[in-house]
């Protein structure tokens, strides 16, 4: 497999609609007709039971019970082929229908192959690479008989105290879309009941990552307007790339549990979407509908989510013990326990399970296929991002002759893979240590000192022990970041500088007076500004899976050049979150030139300060900026045009700019389209991302690059909750991120 360079032009031209849709049509008769089929011989029991997702547990024979009496439709966390073998014989040859289980895991960035988390994917600014990504790992875990995946994660994350913004794709809603709509189309492949497809999961529907606090499983306050212009089109884009499967997700908002949400999940998923696949829950959120506050006990809890629209629950056993009794009082219709098995049953059909349930035991391993690990590596490549290089201390030039190795990330094979690895394996992955000896061979003295031994070490011994040794060499690289375990669920942080005593080490390595080059490996944005000062460049690299160690190596010595955007704004200190680049104006919005707080004079007058919207410790503008990412060359933008200055709702505006390379590396800069609407029935981003697309250009070369965008896309939910493209004035912005670019301006008229 070779790893595409170039976006699927369908994407960019229609990011909210895929190019290569997977079937999924509901007027598929044939299948219908054995759903329906099935469905008439069912007893309500065995319905039930296809509505009931178990973890795996102890041997065959404690599950075999329950499959054998139809009372499981699907079993997660279970990995061995000769026992996902057994059990679906239990299912095929032993129960009264043959019906097959749907064999699920969550396969998040990889299943062996560890890829960049998804939020370092984003950084790739490719949907090819997040394409590639999910295809890689739908062929090795489809190897040994999981069939569905809990994936794509394509909550809007603009809180970064929140771990499991590692699992997304950041904070901009069309971004998010593109990169989502792309991760279905590999995990799901050209047809579902191709044996290597397996069926995607969007998650979590909907709201999730504006949980109040950036603390896991709590609150959201999400209007309908907001919801819809900003958290539901990633999902919708999902949809209309053939997801298979939805799952609800933990989180209220305004008092009402998704889980238990008719308005999500009945009007929007499938009354406006047409949706026919499968709706579960996510682990027990059936049941802590409870704690919520919602239901008063387990009955209750059943009996929302299914009249809500939920189809399968996930391990909470509420479905299966409370629903016999609902459907009998009448406070469940037969009906709608009908709807849902039709939605199971369905997916089964699609993915071809019931020709052919089984997977062969005997097939030769797919784990790490070469091709695999080009894959991984090329996509860590594309996720890393240069955030400074001051004086060109990157690349590492020849004159330089020993180099020193430093930090508690430079040999951390585990940690560098990241959050949600169940089934990476520490001994494939290849650390930068090892990755750099093995480039430099004898040709570069390499120092090797730690330092800490871990992100959260504290030892000053060490440090100083660090420090001395890279005294003596004439770049340090310090590897630093966060281990895999201080990100993703219920991995949540209200600090975001770096743990431990890795400040400090960046500080003793400073002082030694050689040019440091910092590398940070983590799972969210962190609060970085000292360091970035105290360091010569800074590399961040999302934790980027298997193959980071050769992907920073070939990146620190100019056998690559980086070319990866920040997906999530960098906040200067935690006390500006939540800072996102599409914000609204306020009435007084900063205008950057406000006193701040160590210039304020002493006893200083009360509007002496600009009475604007910033902060006085942080002004207003974070560390770095969303979109944003240099290069070890340089680009120029010029000659933007656009087609038409007047543009009615049915046209496409086309833009079109030249992009030169004016430094001396061949390079990719992904250039970016942002609009704004500046004045609408309701207040609107002062930026939105529109487009982008990757350009490599050698030394010297200038190329004409257009975009194409149909006004229709500047549609928002309005004043009366219509989704309207409102005539009025525009700017628009090409630039190589959200705070650059010259302002260009355009009218849509009635």
């Amino acid at each position: 497999m070779k790893t595409l360079k170039i976006f699927s032009a369908c994407l960019l031209l229609l990011p909210f609609v895929s190019c290569t849709q997977v079937t999924t049509n509901k007027g598929d008769a044939a299948i219908e007709k054995k759903v329906e089929s099935l469905l008439s011989k069912m007893t309500l029991e065995e319905k039930i039971g296809q509505m009931n997702q178990i973890s795996s547990y102890g041997n065959i024979e404690d599950m075999s019970g329950l499959i054998k009496k139809g009372e499981v439709g699907s079993i997660l966390n279970e990995i061995e082929p000769m026992r996902i073998n057994a059990l679906q014989r239990v299912a095929i040859e032993e129960s009264r229908l043959g019906i097959p289980l749907l064999i699920a895991r969550d396969v998040i960035h990889g299943f062996k192959t560890i890829f960049p988390i998804p939020l370092g994917q984003a950084a790739s600014f490719n949907p090819q690479v997040a394409k590639d990504g999910a295809r890689v790992a739908a062929i090795e875990a489809s190897s040994v008989g999981i069939r569905w995946t809990f994936a794509p994660m394509i909550d809007i994350a603009r809180d970064p105290r929140w771990g499991r913004i590692a699992e997304g794709c950041g904070e901009d809603t069309y971004l998010t879309a593109v990169m989502g709509a792309a991760m279905v189309e590999g995990f799901q492949g050209d047809s579902l009941n191709n044996p290597t497809s397996i069926a995607a999961c969007p998650k979590h529907f909907v709201g999730y990552g504006a949980a109040e606090g950036g603390r896991d499983y709590n609150s959201t306050f999400i209007p309908e307007r907001r919801l819809r212009n900003v958290y539901l089109p990633p999902f919708e884009a999902a949809t209309k790339a053939g997801a298979a499967t939805f799952m609800t997700s933990f989180n209220d908002n305004d008092g009402v549990p998704s889980t238990g949400n008719a308005f999500i999940l009945k009007d929007v998923l499938r009354g406006e979407w047409g949706f026919d696949g499968l709706v579960v829950t996510d682990w027990a959120s059936a049941s802590e509908m409870i704690s919520h506050g919602f239901a008063a006990d387990s009955k209750e809890a059943a009996m929302k989510s299914v009249n809500a629209g939920v189809d399968m629950e996930m391990v909470s056993y509420t479905f299966v013990k409370e629903l016999p009794a609902l459907v009998k009082e009448g406070k469940v219709k037969e009906s709608t326990i009908n709807e849902a098995v039709r939605n199971i049953l369905r997916i089964k059909y699609r993915l071809g399970l019931f020709d052919n349930p089984y997977v062969d035991e005997k097939q030769p391993s797919v784990m790490y296929a070469p091709s695999h690990l080009e894959a991984a590596k090329q996509a860590a490549i594309e996720s890393a991002i240069l955030l400074k290089n001051d004086k060109e201390v990157l690349p590492i030039q020849s004159s330089v002759k020993t180099v020193a190795v430093v930090g508690p990330m430079a040999d951390a094979p585990y940690e560098q893979m990241g959050t949600w690895v169940f089934d990476g394996e520490k001994t494939h992955t290849q650390t930068p240590l090892n990755a750099i000896k093995k480039m430099v061979g004898d040709k570069v003295q390499v120092i090797y000192e730690p330092g800490l031994a871990y992100s959260r070490e504290k030892n000053p011994a060490g440090v100083a022990k660090a420090a001395a040794a890279a005294s003596r060499a004439d770049v340090i690289l310090a590897f630093v970041g966060e281990e895999s375990i201080l990100s993703g669920e219920a991995h949540c942080l209200a600090d975001l500088d770096l743990q431990g005593d890795q400040k400090a080490l960046i500080a003793a390595l400073a002082k030694t007076g050689k040019p440091v080059v910092t590398v940070v490996m983590a799972g969210r944005p962190l609060t970085i500004g000292k360091e970035v000062e105290e360091s010569a460049a800074v590399l961040y690299s999302f934790h980027p899976g298997t193959m980071g160690g050769p992907a920073l190596a070939d990146l620190l010595w100019g056998k690559a050049v980086p070319s990866g955007k920040t997906p999530v704004t960098f906040p200067k200190m935690v006390g500006q979150i939540p800072v996102y680049y599409a914000h609204n104006n306020t009435g007084r919005p900063a205008t950057r030139n406000e006193v701040l707080l160590n210039d304020i004079a002493v006893e200083a007058g009360q509007t002496s300060l600009g009475c604007t919207s910033f902060y006085m410790d942080a002004g207003f503008d974070p560390l770095f900026p969303f979109g944003y990412g240099l290069s070890y060359t340089t680009f120029k933008y010029s000659n933007v045009k656009l087609s038409s200055a007047a543009l009615k709702k049915n046209d496409v505006l086309t833009v079109t700019f030249d992009l030169e390379n004016t430094g001396k590396y061949e390079g990719t800069e992904v250039a970016q389209l942002y609009v704004q609407d500046k004045v609408g029935s309701v207040t609107r981003p002062v930026k939105e991302l529109k487009r982008f697309t990757r350009v490599t250009l050698k030394p010297g070369e200038k190329k004409n690059v257009s975009f194409e965008l149909p006004i229709s896309e500047l549609a928002f939910w309005n004043i009366d909750m219509a989704k309207v493209a409102e005539p009025g004035d525009f700017g628009l912005w090409v630039a190589p991120d959200s705070q650059s670019g010259e302002e260009v301006f355009f009218k849509v008229i009635d």
